[in-house]
This record gives C-alpha cells, structure tokens and sequence, in this order.
C-alpha cells in the first residue's frame, strides 16, 4: 500500500468548515464522511465533555483508523456504514432532533485513490475495484463486465460528462468479449486508444470514465440525495449542515437542495398562513466558500474544494 503525503491528509477548507459548523461546546455534531479524520479531529477539540461526536464511513480502512485515533474517547461513537444511513445511526445513539451540526465531505478520499489496491485511479495498475466499502457490493471489473453498452454510454455521459462516451462504451463491451477487463491499467489503455487525441490534453482521456464508473459502482449520487433529505430531521433549530463537494454534479445536488429546502413551494407563496409540511425547514448560511490561494498551494486537493452552509429553522 502506498502513502499519501501528508498534505494529503489535511482536511480541505478547515477554518472553514469548524466556522460553519459554529461549533458548541456542549453540542451534539455527526461526521458523516470520516475519511481520515482531519474534520472530526478540529470538531473534537472543540467540543467539552459533555459535546459528543458520531462518525460514520463506509470504508473499513478508515473506521480501522477512527478506532485508533479516537477509541477510548467517551464522547466519540463510530460507525461503519454508508452516510444515507445517517438518520437511522444517529436514532441508534439518541441524537435524532437534537444533532446541532452535520458534516459532508463528499468523493472519495486522498488514502483510497492513492492506493493502487482499491482500483480508484490510473495513475498505478490495480485491480478494477472502485468500491469504498471492499467488502459490500460489485466492483467495477463485475459492473463493466455485465453493463449493457446503452446504460453504459449513458453513465459515462451523465456522471462523467465525457463527449465520447458512446464510442468509449462500444470499446468497453468489445473487448470485454475478448478479454475480461479487469486492471486498471487495462481499461485506462483502452479509453485513451478510443478516444481521438488533440495534442495535450489538460487531463488525461480516462479522468472522466473512471469518475463515472465510480460514481456508478458506488452510488453516489443518490447516496447524496438520501443523506441530504435524512439530515434535515436530525437538527435542532440553528442546527447546521455543511456539505463539501469536489465536482459540479455534487455540488449542483447539494445547492438545490438547499434552496428547496429554503422556500415554499409555488402554490403556497404568498399566503398568509403556510401549511406546516411546507414551510422552509432550511436557511442559507453565507455563500458558497471556496480554498484560499494559500490552501490551494499547500494543500492541491482543495482546489476544486467547494463548501455550502445551511442552517435548521426552528419549528
């Protein structure tokens, strides 16, 4: 297994993230998206003891690490699991309607694509895994090996927003009747020799196809869509949800949710006595925060670091 440098491990945004969280001392705050537990670390330390901190990965590498780090820390609970699952851990530990912050780190982490074993990048041969949980679900080399060329072309456009994923899903399903595809290297080889070459590229052709193999083997999309939605009864009133994403089809989910969840629907505008069930459970908080120059030239993962705040109206 390779290292990750330690720039790598620095959580991206952090001032940023411990000022939108507004962090109590006495709260009650969720790390949705652990990771290697830069964020929960900065909300730990601002917490007494009586604060308390859940957190949550689905990624057995790093609930090895959250148990290194923090077990033994009373205020610290820990639970492997995918974060749309997050209303149903929080009831397990008592925090439902009375969870005071919510963290969101979405993507996949600097550890994983670093390891050429989980299959996440190119950039060193692997298996073609993708799976952030390893031991739940189908991997990659499985999904390209049983995708119709169709659904493919249409993952590729839509989650990788890739210009030729039709031409790309072709290729995959021809050779896939040759030889099983099943390395990295193997299906990074085979995207570049599809795709027409236009002198230098500002990213390499496979970027795009592995980020939307990804997102599909994993769910992501509607892992987010879940977990946003489930949040929201989790919060007391001046409760906040801050959420980082890494790439526009995250951060688009994630900005209209907010403002969904910020107004009243068409029919009810305007009356003087809304319904209830439609009312705005959620107001922004601030703009959106991006990496400053510094962060982005100490730490690259931030540069594309995008962060949203929200906050619970009272009932």
């Amino acid at each position: 297994m390779t290292h990750a440098s330690d720039a790598d491990h620095l959580p991206v945004l952090p001032r940023e993230t411990l000022a939108a969280l507004a962090v109590r001392a006495d709260g009650n705050y969720i790390d949705a998206t652990f990771g290697r537990g830069g964020h929960a670390a900065l909300i730990l330390a601002a917490l007494n003891e009586q604060g308390r901190l859940l957190v949550i990965d689905r990624d057995p590498a790093a609930i090895q690490t959250a148990m290194q780090r923090f077990d033994g820390d009373s205020r610290v609970q820990i639970e492997h699991g995918v974060f749309s699952d997050v209303a149903l851990m929080a009831a397990q530990h008592g925090m439902d309607g009375h969870v005071h912050g919510v963290l969101f780190d979405f993507g996949v982490s600097s550890p994983q694509i670093d390891d050429p074993a989980r299959g996440f990048s190119f950039r060193s041969d692997g298996p073609l895994d993708m799976r952030m949980d390893p031991t739940s679900g189908a991997s990659a080399a499985d999904y390209l090996a049983g995708v119709d060329e169709k659904d493919l072309a249409y993952a590729l456009a839509t989650f990788g927003e890739e210009r030729h994923a039709r031409r790309i899903a072709r290729a995959i399903v021809a050779q896939r009747d040759i030889t099983p595809l099943t390395r990295t290297a193997q299906l990074a080889d085979l995207i570049r020799s599809t795709v027409p070459s236009r002198g230098v590229e500002r990213i390499d052709p496979a970027t795009r196809s592995f980020q939307a193999i990804r997102i599909v083997v994993n769910r992501e999309l509607a892992e987010i869509d879940t977990a946003l939605a489930s949040t929201v009864p989790l919060l007391s009133g001046g409760g906040r949800l801050a959420a980082i994403s890494f790439h526009s089809l995250e951060d688009r989910r994630v900005k209209r949710f907010i403002r969904q969840s910020s107004a009243v629907p068409e029919p009810y505008r305007g009356l003087p006595d809304v319904p209830p069930e439609y009312r705005p459970r959620l107001r922004p908080v601030g703009k959106l925060v991006r990496a400053s120059d510094a962060e982005r030239d100490s730490n690259p993962r931030a540069r594309s670091a995008r962060l949203r705040v929200a906050e619970r109206l009272a009932a």
